[in-house]
């Protein structure tokens, strides 16, 4: 599912194509032995891009009303919006049938008159981009050839991804004109922008707004902050999205979307807005009661290595994804079970984006049995095949203590939709095992010892 990154650039008429994008960019590489992290920012990204459908939530909705003369209404059908005929068609082109949970809550409340304000909060994949993508050219009047909506997202590339689903959801509305506000787009100065919608990162927008004067701020309409959790981690986006807040009236209706609802969340969300309503999409719990935990006593790296050449040679194994704290770790693994026939991929920080999307696509189309991997993969990816988890490294804290979250959401890749997983800990020195006891103590669920010696004890765990 790798995209064609030059065709939204395309959609929108922008003259930078693929190498403008910044995809192809090295990262930094850092030292082997450092442990390999998620940069938020990029994570978002990846999730965006490899989700194949919405994330089904069980889960309600919770409200939290600050306007007690707003009530909420809730739909079941996009007709029940009363879109503009185009826009509906739009709507079903790119596939949505029926409102998401966050969708049916969110929507009637985003498009009624007068503008409400709204913060809202659900995981990723689960419809909050097409959400207020469709509020935004709702609220567009064609006939005004100026800005009437800013969207504001903490880096090019998630700007892009907004852009895309603006562009195809407009697809039957040629009267609405998007920009992208992002690096790389360069307009002569004295230019008036006529476009309805501006879509970018907060420096550019200010840039043009304020340094510029390329458009009045005073007559904006939609104020939209996507990832507010990814932009309130990325120096000075914060502030720069305050000074663009003040420039806009108060009139304004002003739309925060987030992953995420903790407290440095919420404190920059009431800066930016007053009186919203507040919904929440409640986060799945990842359940461990389908999943088999073992730990495995090891003496050294190799030790580790025969304990999974071993499982692999007794029982049958769909995929299996393992997590090392290093990339040196994980490009080790990678030669070893290379050579000794494995169809390995391996998946760390120093790759792009657009590479990490081509290895998990490769991964997903069953092309390699066996994804190694570091915590740049610990959550959010669903692959119905795998069934073996291995944690090569045990996860740890900054304070090397268990870090429990983690390894919830790296088992979690197993035992996905009901099925029976494995999850095995490969155990190498005393603060491994306490690591391993205190994830055990944690979540009240016994992890027991496997005699990896024993042929007949590993038939049992895959039975």
């Amino acid at each position: 599912m790798a995209k064609q990154w030059g065709q939204k650039a395309e959609e929108l008429e922008i003259s930078n194509k693929v190498a403008g994008l910044g995809l192809n960019k090295k990262y930094e590489k850092p030292e082997d032995d450092s442990p390999d992290t998620a940069n938020p920012a990029e994570a978002s990204l990846l999730m965006k891009i490899i989700r194949q459908g919405l994330v089904e939530s069980k889960q309600d909705i919770e409200i939290q009303r600050k306007d007690p003369n707003s009530p909420l209404y809730s739909v079941k059908t996009f007709e029940a919006l009363h879109l503009k005929p185009n826009l509906l068609k739009g709507v079903y082109a790119m596939g949505f049938n029926a409102p998401s949970k966050i969708q049916e809550t969110a929507l009637p409340t985003l498009l009624a008159d007068p503008p409400q304000n709204m913060i809202a909060q659900s995981q990723s994949g689960t419809g909050k981009t097409a959400a207020f993508v469709l509020a935004m050219l709702s609220r567009v009047d064609p006939t005004k050839n100026y800005p009437q909506v800013l969207c504001l997202s903490p880096t090019y590339e998630l700007a892009i991804q907004t852009g895309e689903v603006a562009a195809r959801m407009a697809k039957f509305c040629p009267e609405i004109k998007l920009k992208y506000a992002v690096r790389g787009e360069e307009l002569p100065k004295g230019t008036k922008i006529t476009d309805h919608i501006l879509i970018g990162t907060p420096g550019k927008m200010l840039d043009w707004g304020l340094k510029f004067a390329m458009f009045d701020l005073t007559k904006i309409k939609v104020f939209v902050l996507d990832e507010a959790d990814v932009m309130i981690d990325r120096q000075g986006h914060r502030d720069q999205c305050v000074r663009i807040h003040k420039c806009i009236p108060s009139t304004c209706q002003m739309m925060f979307f987030s992953a995420t609802y903790n407290s440095a969340v919420m404190e920059f969300a009431e800066i930016i807005v007053t009186n919203p309503i507040i919904i929440r999409l409640l986060r799945e719990e990842e359940s461990l009661d389908n999943i088999k935990q073992y730990f495995v006593k090891c003496k050294s790296p190799e030790d580790k290595y025969r304990a999974i050449c071993n499982i692999y040679g007794v029982i049958t194994i769909g995929q299996a994804i393992i997590f090392c704290h290093t990339r040196k770790t994980a490009s080790w693994l990678s030669e070893k079970m290379s050579r000794d026939g494995h169809s390995v991929a391996v998946l760390s920080g120093e790759l792009t984006v657009e590479q990490r999307i081509a290895v998990l696509d490769r991964f997903r189309g069953g092309l390699e049995k066996v994804l190694i991997t570091t915590n740049v993969l610990s959550r959010g990816i669903d692959i119905e095949q795998v069934t073996l988890v291995v944690n090569f490294d045990m996860p740890m804290d900054l304070n090397k203590k268990a870090d429990c979250e983690t390894y919830l959401h790296r088992i979690g890749r197993t035992g996905r939709f009901g099925k029976a997983g494995i999850a095995i800990n490969l155990i190498e020195s005393s603060q491994d095992m306490e690591i391993c006891l205190d994830i055990e103590a944690h979540f009240g669920k016994k992890i027991k010892l496997l005699d990896i010696e024993d042929a007949e004890e590993i038939e049992k765990i895959g039975a």
